[in-house]
């Protein structure tokens, strides 16, 4: 992005080693498991068993002792003539999409800010660099004022001015100094890594913005993984309410078993038991207790149509205000530069006039104190240009190409 390979390898650092992403990761796993559960039970079941007994008793012969074995398989299915069991394994597997449309939502959300945060510390190390070069030179300036202030060219006041805004600058650097380290820490935190230092390969004034498109199709924003989140979980809490709908109608199940009986030696010959048989469950009364599911369930039902109408809106509304910055902060951009080159003149001639005797010294430090303030602002803009486009490229769900 923007032209810099590093901040690509940045993001993709952040994408597989994010503890959120991660973490996302491993909700995607529980959902798979939770809805692979909940189709199983469409599927009859088979268990085996066995039991094992022994009796000791007394008989005309005397005392007998009788042993047995019994193996046996047990087959259970419950005939969804209503599709509950399905509506519910339809529920949790909606489910479990909407859980790898939050993840993608979150990877999306963690490389936004790791783009973020890396524009913030070339920002950072751009407003260092200009202070730095701003403090070298009113160092020089404070030099010659304290040369002129010696032979009395200019007063005591105007060189302690000098010196005020010599060490106004000077204190600002180890303040940056400071912030370059929080973001490198947190720029680390967000790759997964400790906190340390980060090698630059590029400069803020290096990175180039991307060309942007006249108009954008509205369709862009249904590929925002927080609108298909909301879209799935919507129809699975449609499905969810059939499953609560259908739990008023008869369950019928359908049992059968097949086994052995051995008995004192395995000389034996086993005889063969089975059962087959069937059962319908219908609820009679529950003090309205499947009412109340339903109740709920339609509740959370419209909850989750209104929480997919509020994600659509907001997602409209965020494309809309960054389009919106685009031209904005190119316009801004257009006179903090005409600007910085008016103010670049104003000190020339502030230092012509006073060299020329014409013009006191703080007209001087005026004019330097403007120019400074200026070039921090410019860099600010820039930086809201490149985060701007970054809040772009998220609001549409990952760029404006389409698929």
């Amino acid at each position: 992005a923007f032209g810099d390979a590093s901040m690509n390898e940045l993001v993709d650092k952040a994408l597989a080693r994010n503890t959120d992403v991660l973490l996302s990761i491993a909700r995607v796993d529980e959902a798979r498991a939770l809805a692979q559960a909940a189709d199983s039970a469409r599927l009859p079941t088979l268990n085996a068993g066995a039991g094992i007994g022994a009796s000791h008793s007394l008989g005309p012969t005397g005392i007998s002792t009788h042993r047995s074995i019994q193996p046996e398989l047990q087959a259970s299915w419950e005939l969804d003539l209503w599709d509950r069991v399905r509506a519910q394994s339809r529920a949790s597997s909606l489910q479990y999409l909407a859980s790898q449309a939050e993840r993608d939502g979150v990877a999306l959300a963690v490389a936004a800010s790791t783009a973020r945060a890396w524009v913030t510390l070339l920002a950072l190390d751009e407003q260092l660099r200009i202070t730095r070069g701003t403090a070298d030179a009113r160092a020089e300036a404070l030099r010659l004022a304290s040369d002129q202030a010696r032979v009395g060219y200019i007063s005591q006041l105007q060189l302690t001015q000098a010196q005020s805004e010599h060490e106004a600058v000077l204190q600002a650097i180890p303040q940056l100094e400071l912030a370059v380290r929080r973001q490198e820490n947190a720029l680390r935190v967000l790759t997964g890594e400790a906190p340390g230092a980060i090698a630059r390969t590029a400069s803020l004034p290096a990175l180039r913005l991307p060309a942007l498109p006249s108009a954008l199709p509205s369709e862009l924003l249904v590929r925002r993984p927080d609108v298909v989140q909301r879209e799935l979980l919507l129809a699975a809490t449609d499905a969810a309410l059939d499953a609560r709908r259908a739990a008023f109608m008869p369950q019928v199940n359908l049992s059968a078993s097949i086994g052995a009986l051995l008995t004192n030696g395995l000389d034996y010959n086993p005889e063969t038991i089975w059962s087959l048989g069937g059962s319908i469950l219908a609820p009679v009364f529950n003090a309205g207790r499947l009412a109340a599911q339903v109740d709920a369930a339609t509740a959370q039902r419209d909850q989750a149509a209104y929480a997919y109408r509020g994600t659509v809106l907001a997602a409209f509304g965020e494309v809309e205000n960054t389009l919106g910055g685009v031209g904005r902060l190119e316009e801004q951009m257009e006179h903090s530069q005409k600007r910085r080159a008016v103010l670049a003149r104003t000190l020339d001639f502030a230092r012509d006039r006073y060299q020329a005797g014409y013009a006191p010294y703080l007209e001087v430090l005026d004019a330097q104190r403007a120019l400074y303030q200026v070039q921090l602002d410019a860099v600010t803009l820039r930086q809201n240009q490149l985060n701007n486009v970054i809040d772009l490229y998220r609001a549409l769900g990952g760029g404006w190409q389409r698929d």
